[in-house]
């Protein structure tokens, strides 16, 4: 393993299109969604088990969210867990992780990668990691991890590629972050577009000198505050920088404005698990296309996905592509092909009843 490989994982959001499983005090990341008994964050953490030393994985959560990740990844220092005390998007996050590795080296490759995707062939995903890592090593390049898209998602960002098949790492032609649908069913029909997979490869020289070019706001507060990282001083830091910087992501802010952005095509079984659709695509379903979580007892039901807590019989009759989901003190029942509304469920059960139910 290269001791100038660090991993920064993302694991600040609240999970809202997966309400109401995840919730504002145990977001999704911490939940063992797939049943493996592991949670998404330590899945995500063990993933890079062969790419570089534990010691090296950075972690980057809000600020009330640092005693499920010292209970769950207990092998972090209290250096390595970055705390925000608000959501900023993903170009505030990285530049405090990429700042504060640089500190300690300034000849890091970071991998950023967010703490709740499913990635199912683990070799090949290793393979691609390093390939990606070298390739960052020895180049000014921003790399991001390209998978070919199975739908018009409008909730991924869309890559164009040269197609060079004498290069494994290929230049980027175009950069589009969630295109509208129209716009992204002729991204799938053209064939030569894949999704950004949101898993970030690049040296941290080469990530500051595009905060520097693109987003010099952020890299003015992240370099005059440079000291207080790994001091006492660095909480009381981050707390005025974050009030400071705009909400704005990586994809925004700088993927799409750089011309030295590169992608790796990575057959990697992967899955940003971001919706119920989501999961329901990458489960195991039974012989009338259910994916069941809980003890329940179906009747003429067919193709819904199912959550409910185990000590609760639940009895379904004549439902076909719906979602049925309970956690706590909510029960939420929806058309699988309606979920883009989840989020507004979310938003009006707090307004209407309380945040108790978010």
């Amino acid at each position: 393993m290269n001791e100038n490989t660090y991993v920064v994982i993302m694991a600040g959001g609240i999970g809202s299109r997966f309400w109401p499983f995840s919730r504002t005090d145990f977001p999704k990341q911490f939940h063992d969604v797939l049943g493996v008994g592991e949670s998404m964050l330590q899945m995500t953490m063990n993933r890079f088990k062969d790419v570089c030393p534990p010691e090296n994985v950075y972690v980057v959560t809000n600020r009330d969210y640092e005693g499920l990740v010292k209970v769950q990844l207990p092998q972090l220092s209290d250096n390595q867990i970055l705390l925000e005390p608000i959501g900023r998007n993903t170009a505030p996050c990285i530049a405090y992780a990429s700042y504060k590795i640089a500190q300690i080296n300034p000849k890091a490759n970071l991998i950023v990668t967010p703490s709740d995707h499913v990635v199912l062939k683990q070799d090949a995903f290793t393979k691609v990691i390093k390939e990606a890592v070298e390739a960052a090593d020895n180049n000014d390049v921003l790399i991001t991890l390209g998978i070919t898209p199975s739908r018009p998602d409008t909730g991924y960002g869309y890559i164009q590629f040269i197609d060079d098949e004498a290069q494994t790492i290929k230049k980027v032609k175009t950069f589009t972050e969630k295109p509208n649908l129209e716009l992204a069913q002729m991204f799938l029909n053209s064939g030569d577009f894949v999704w950004n997979s949101g898993i970030f490869i690049w040296n941290v020289q080469s990530i500051m000198s595009a905060f520097r070019q693109h987003l010099s706001e952020i890299s003015e507060i992240f370099e005059e505050g440079a000291a207080c990282l790994h001091t006492p001083e660095e909480p009381n830091f981050i707390v005025k920088a974050y009030s400071q910087c705009r909400n704005i992501s990586i994809d925004y802010g700088i993927m799409e404005k750089v011309d030295n952005v590169y992608v790796v095509l990575a057959d990697i079984g992967w899955s940003d698990l971001g919706t119920w659709n989501s999961l329901y695509t990458i489960n195991n379903k039974d012989e009338q296309g259910n994916v069941v979580d809980g003890d329940v007892m179906l009747y003429d039901t067919k193709n819904c996905i199912i959550k409910t807590p185990k000590d609760r019989l639940v009895v379904l009759q004549g439902l076909e592509g719906y979602i049925v989901a309970e956690h706590d003190n909510v029960l939420m029942i929806c058309k699988l092909d309606e979920e883009q509304k989840v989020k507004e469920f979310m938003s009006d059960a707090k307004s209407k009843k309380g945040a108790e139910y978010i």
